[in-house]
């Protein structure tokens, strides 16, 4: 028996608990993990909370992100001890999550832990990293550089935004990070960022084209802001979206993307191909590796997990939650 945190729709209202499960207990899978570390994104503070429609059945074992050893698997590559993580499909949204001391998933969810990654590191990184990254890959096929001039990280100081101003400073680019938090620019400036510019102070405008002045941008806001990032855009320049944190409405024209061949990415991490989930991990471990992963996580434990959700629901998380699960 191990716990887990369940999360439940009684008369209507959504909320979670710990409980005490089996591995029978379990969604079916060809291979079970030990689990070690798990994380914390904004999708499960959605899921867990109710605030946000995510979980497609109740009651559900909450956690998109999962890593740990394999303990046995009928199927697959994989054999007793391996290292290996679990991020998207349907993990903590149909499918029982993270937030578990075993997990039971199909052999093809799987990511062997690159080299030069921890365990613990991959959950540093985990969904919100893996999006970061697969992000700068997604722009840099597009032909960004660090050649061509600044590259803007919205949300600066979120789960996404934390790893993307490091990674591109990895990968030397000019980061400049926008937040609407004033006391965390020595923080950001830590991670890597060499700009920080305060979201109350944005002239936006209301032109159809502003001045241009990004090569890239990693935007996991959306709304107003997505909408401003396309009208400053320089030629060619390219933005990665992943998320709607700023709302979901996009308010534009398509002057920029046929004046300046701006190009507008669309980032899906939870179902992307296998080969390229393997190839944006090798880049994690390697050319993309955050620097300052420590500094930008916070460990918890699956008791302290509603605590986590508050923050992340308003607006006040700094970096990562990483789920120790070691105890569970």
């Amino acid at each position: 028996m191990f716990n887990a945190f369940k999360v439940f729709n009684e008369n209507g209202k959504i909320s979670g608990r710990l409980v005490s499960q089996s591995v029978d207990d379990l969604s079916q899978g060809a291979v079970v993990i030990k689990a070690v570390f798990s994380s914390v994104n904004y999708k499960d503070a959605l899921a867990g909370t109710g605030a946000g429609k995510i979980m497609r059945r109740f009651p559900l074992i909450g956690g998109i992100d999962v890593a740990g050893t394999v303990d046995s698997a009928s199927d697959g590559p994989f054999k007793g001890g391996d290292q290996v993580l679990v991020t998207g499909y349907d993990l903590g949204v149909a499918h029982d999550g993270g937030f578990s001391g075993y997990v039971r998933v199909p052999a093809e969810w799987i990511v062997p832990v690159p080299r030069g990654l921890s365990l613990f590191d991959t959950m540093a990184i985990g969904t919100a990293g893996f999006t970061a990254a697969l992000s700068i890959v997604e722009m840099e096929r597009n032909g960004l550089t660090p050649s061509m001039g600044p590259v803007i990280v919205t949300g600066a100081t979120g789960g996404v935004g934390s790893i993307a101003v490091q990674s591109l400073a990895s990968r030397g680019y000019a980061v400049t990070a926008l937040t609407g938090k004033p006391d965390e620019t020595d923080y950001l400036r830590t991670l890597g960022a060499k700009e920080v510019v305060m979201r109350n102070s944005l002239e936006m405008g209301t032109r159809p084209l502003e001045k241009a002045t990004w090569a890239g941008a990693v935007d996991p806001v959306g709304g107003d802001t997505l909408a401003w990032l396309t009208r400053t855009m320089q030629y060619g320049g390219t933005i990665a979206n992943s998320g709607l944190t700023g709302g979901t409405d996009l308010k534009t024209t398509v002057l920029p993307f046929i004046l300046r061949s701006v190009k507008l990415l669309g980032i899906d991490s939870v179902m992307c191909p296998a080969h390229t989930r393997l190839e944006v991990w090798q880049r994690l471990a390697g050319d993309l590796k955050p620097a300052h992963l420590a500094a930008a996580t916070r460990t918890v434990s699956l008791e302290e997990l509603p605590g986590a959700f508050a923050t992340l629901l308003s607006g006040q998380a700094r970096g990562r939650f990483v789920v120790n699960l070691s105890g569970a």
